[in-house]
């Protein structure tokens, strides 16, 4: 092992979570508890702290179900950040968000405008960015049952098209997209299993080459506060283990880890984390991250990353600002 890693940016974990947390581009959702029996919430969001006790959900109800590396990927990995950021979220008349943010990377500044728009079952999202880029994702929920269709492109990207098809069951989960293009790239994500044990995989295809650009496959674990995954990814070159565990879901106190091995260059990795929620508006993130609510739905976060295997590097601070009015 090169090296003991306390935090890592969202960058980092990116390649790490591709199995077992499929996003919207893979679409498929891994079965896994968001909310324990009798637990307040695993969601590790001091401002989500909603009480749903008795609640069990299954892989058919969506709206319950996140990934099984999705409570320690948010541990480890979420809110931290070395750049400075500013976020303004309002409403219109209504009720449409329209937010604006703002990002400074270095001497790059960065910005864009996001809304989000509802038509029964239909959902729009709309962003513009500082590049002149439109970025429009179309989500209709539940054309029939347990069914989902996404369509995204880019303006002015004419190869950035692609149609998603989702289709979700109580013991399994399934979703392929095509690029909307004469030679696509071809996603399928899949997960059978139960809110105790989930096996996926999640495969890639490039119909211009004719070869496989991802297959990833992994396996997770469950019961009342802890979670635990094991996955293979980047074609079979690197191992990912994580665990969670919940201790005071009260005070939102829990601790992560996350062992990552290449094989390829025989290098390994470990991150681990610990959060407590100092009072209900202050959540304290190893001691390298806390965030303030400064005012409902606004937060106010200050977050540190150091490299302990560069030592001679100094450490980088991130300062974030989201206000929603």
């Amino acid at each position: 092992m090169n090296g003991l890693v306390v935090l890592e940016n969202n960058e980092g974990a990116s390649r790490s979570h591709e199995i077992l947390s499929f996003a919207v581009d893979e679409g498929a959702i891994v079965g896994g508890k968001k909310r324990r029996k009798g637990a307040e919430t695993l969601s590790l969001s001091g401002q989500q702290r909603r009480r749903d006790r008795g609640s069990t959900p299954t892989l058919g109800r969506k709206p319950e179900v996140i990934s099984c590396m999705a409570c320690t990927a948010n541990l480890l990995y979420k809110d931290y950040q070395s750049d400075h950021q500013f976020s303004l979220t309002s409403y219109t008349y209504n009720n449409v968000p329209i937010t604006t943010s703002g990002t400074k990377k270095g001497d790059l500044l960065l910005a864009e405008v996001n809304t989000q728009l509802k038509n029964r079952n239909v959902t729009t999202d709309i962003k513009v960015d500082t590049n002149s880029k439109l970025f429009t994702t179309v989500t209709v929920d539940e054309p029939a049952r347990g069914l989902k269709t996404i369509f995204s492109f880019v303006v002015p990207d004419q190869k950035s098209g692609k149609a998603e098809l989702q289709y979700f069951h109580d013991h399994a989960g399934i979703s392929t997209s095509i690029g909307l293009t004469a030679n696509p790239i071809v996603k399928f994500s899949g997960v059978l299993g139960s809110s105790v044990v989930a096996l996926g995989t999640d495969v890639a295809f490039d119909t211009a080459t004719g070869n496989f650009t991802m297959y990833n496959a992994g396996l997770s674990y469950s019961n009342a506060d802890l979670i635990a995954s094991l996955n293979l990814n980047d074609k079979g070159d690197t191992l990912v283990a994580s665990y969670f565990h919940s201790v005071s879901p009260l005070t939102s106190t829990a601790v992560g880890a996350e062992l990552s091995h290449s094989f390829s260059n025989n290098e390994s990795t470990l991150t681990i984390c610990t959060q407590h929620a100092l009072d209900p508006l202050t959540l304290l993130k190893a001691s390298a991250l806390i965030q303030h609510q400064v005012r409902p739905k606004s937060f106010f976060t200050i977050s540190g990353e150091v490299d302990t295997r560069a030592t001679d590097k100094s450490a980088k601070v991130g300062l974030s600002l989201a206000l929603k009015q």
